[in-house]
């Protein structure tokens, strides 16, 4: 059956992470060998991994109606799905055979990256020493501990996601104000004046004619300009990140248009006089400096979520650190 008017699915960096994870888990699963007949629960748990694996095969290729494209993109149902079945089914990969004791090492590297040192499950696993307890103890220690590692790293992909669309949400609102802005000084320039005037300087406007109807999109397009230049400087000392949702570009986003409506509030501020004594605009070219110059100190602003953002992705990181990163 054929079905019309879906998207085929994209290839996405999460979508090849997770790809990438799902395959080494078929492998471990290959690498076990037949089931042992005499380990019911490890049959249970191969079962379990490829239960787990076919729904993260599903996610990562399935396609879906255009109309419902948008609604799933903004609440990543799929991604977490997928990351979600992918660590049970890395869960399960482990738990299915009887020598996983042998990768300790490795799950209390990842383990750690997620829990904190006071974590009784983390330390329970830290402290597991081969053949201490019967098999069945072990491995419920084991999967114990990769559990909360999972739902501490599952938790933290659902925060990113409800940051994205927060930082969404802001950046639609603050392109309706500037639009709005725009508007009004088009309409009447009087409304909106962009012009700067004092005791002992002339009148200064920005197109350098009097009062005109594109003043404010002048001076949106200045201040938006400054605003690009702290983009760049974002983009500029970006990690690279596997995470599945990327934040970097509605952050610049909203700096452009942050940028863009405090050049309006900026000039609106010279031309009341509030800096009187402190800045003077003597010429055209001097207010459209500080157009560019307010847009730019929209970074004082943004810096709070810029590190407020920072601090969520790192959180959200799919793939563990290496030893001796920070």
């Amino acid at each position: 059956m054929v079905v019309v008017g879906t998207l085929k699915p994209r290839v996405t960096d999460w979508r090849l992470v997770v790809g990438s994870r799902l395959d080494r888990v078929r492998a471990d699963l290959v690498a076990l060998g037949p089931p042992d007949p005499l380990d019911q629960e490890g049959q249970g748990w191969r079962e379990v991994a490829e239960r787990e694996a076919a729904v993260v095969d599903d996610m990562i290729n399935r396609g879906e109606p255009r109309w419902r494209s948008v609604a799933s993109w903004w609440s990543g149902w799929h991604i977490e799905r997928a990351w979600r079945s992918l660590h049970e089914a890395e869960i399960a990969a482990v738990a299915a055979g009887n020598g996983f004791l042998g990768r300790l090492p490795g799950l209390k590297a990842r383990v750690a990256e997620n829990l904190p040192e006071d974590d009784h499950r983390r330390r329970a696993l830290e402290g597991l020493r081969p053949g201490e307890f019967p098999l069945a103890v072990e491995r419920e220690i084991v999967v114990d501990a990769l559990r909360a590692a999972f739902d501490a790293s599952d938790f933290a992909h659902a925060g990113s996601r409800a940051l994205r669309n927060k930082l969404i949400a802001t950046s639609v609102v603050l392109f309706a104000v500037n639009t709005l802005l725009g508007v009004l000084g088009f309409v009447d320039p009087r409304m909106i004046p962009m012009c700067v005037s004092s005791e002992k300087l002339p009148t200064v406007c920005p197109s350098g004619r009097g009062a005109g109807a594109s003043d404010v999109w002048l001076i949106q397009v200045l201040g938006a300009f400054g605003a690009v230049l702290s983009a760049v400087v974002l983009l500029l000392r970006r990690r690279p990140s596997l995470s599945p949702y990327v934040m970097v570009g509605y952050q610049a986003l909203i700096k452009v248009l942050l940028g863009a409506a405090l050049a309006v509030v900026g000039v609106l501020a010279l031309g009341a006089g509030v800096t009187t004594g402190l800045i003077g605009v003597a010429s055209q070219a001097a207010l459209l400096v500080w157009a560019v110059v307010l847009g730019y100190g929209q970074q004082i602003a943004t810096r709070l979520l810029d590190s407020y953002t920072d601090r969520v992705m790192d959180q959200a990181r799919p793939l563990p650190r290496l030893e001796g990163q920070r």
